[in-house]
């Protein structure tokens, strides 16, 4: 059993260990500033130290931060928050402001797609006199989509010109009226979806063959097999067009280039067989070109 005047030693010990990391962490910027912010009794602070380097990280990664994609906190979209009670500190997640301004994205779902796509907002469009045309196609078809539903977009042209962006921020910007959406990169979500095959193939294939707004990324792009075309591609086409499901499309290919391509041989059984995917195609959308710079350089 401790006698007191070794319990005292012990207490004066660890005081003395929590004084210099209190101390040591004084040193880095971003601790002192959130210590001149709080305004908290150092004697109370110091029993708090890991915590509120933590919360110094956190609040600094805030500051920071222009949107819940960037999030770089434990728990995106939330900081973790010092409040006093009395002689001790409760620490608790506080939510981001950004938590609700995005919180309209996750109306919006994305395979394989790349994050800064999740961010693709009209306001940040380049409005060369290129997308003039296809800028007020969009506008048109965001007001009347409750109303007079449009025939989606089929936009085809240079690699690097931003199709993909332009399509998902119009996708973004319906995910504000609560539209659900997905945008899958065609080469990617095939060779994910032959993966599945022994998992959730079903569900995968399901989920995009129903969503109220779909676009098919790089059409033309990926490694075309008669499985792709015609088990994958054709009923997916098929079952949107019959239910009427807006279905948007990316191609460095024309539509006459991509039938071609989908033929994958010149025998007349697989000519007949890209011709009903393109028919389907061009009963789903309206053909738009972009010939733009290469953004991606």
């Amino acid at each position: 059993m401790l006698e007191v005047k070794e319990i005292v030693k012990v207490t004066s010990d660890n005081e003395l260990k929590l004084k210099q990391e209190y101390i040591k962490a004084l040193e880095d910027d971003k601790f002192r500033n959130l210590i001149n912010c709080l305004k908290f009794d150092e004697a109370l602070a110091m029993k708090y130290t890991s915590r509120l380097k933590e919360t110094a990280i956190e609040f600094d990664n805030c500051k920071n931060c222009h949107n819940l994609a960037s999030c770089k906190n434990k728990i995106i979209g939330f900081a973790l928050t010092p409040t006093k009670d009395c002689n001790i500190i409760n620490f608790s997640y506080k939510e981001c402001h950004y938590k609700n301004v995005d919180s309209y994205k996750d109306n919006v779902e994305y395979f394989d797609v790349p994050p800064m796509i999740r961010n693709a907002s009209i306001k940040d469009l380049y409005k060369d006199k290129n997308r003039i045309e296809i800028i007020k196609k969009m506008k048109s078809y965001i007001d009347n989509y409750f109303t007079n539903k449009e025939k989606a977009i089929y936009l085809h042209g240079s690699f690097g010109s931003g199709k993909t962006y332009i399509i998902a921020s119009l996708f973004n910007e319906l995910a504000k009226k609560n539209v659900k959406s997905i945008v899958i990169h065609l080469p990617d979500f095939l060779r994910g979806l032959k993966d599945a095959f022994a998992t959730d193939y079903s569900e995968r294939y399901d989920i995009i063959k129903k969503v109220p707004l779909l676009l098919i990324d790089d059409i033309g792009a990926e490694y075309l097999t008669n499985w792709s075309r015609d088990e994958v591609l054709e009923p997916l086409l098929q079952y949107r067009m019959d239910n009427n499901l807006a279905t948007f499309f990316t191609s460095n290919f024309t539509i006459e280039e991509l039938e071609k391509h989908l033929a994958v041989s010149s025998n007349s059984v697989d000519r007949v067989k890209a011709r009903r995917i393109i028919e389907r195609i061009k009963q789903l959308s309206v053909p738009y070109e972009l010939v733009s710079k290469n953004y991606r350089e």
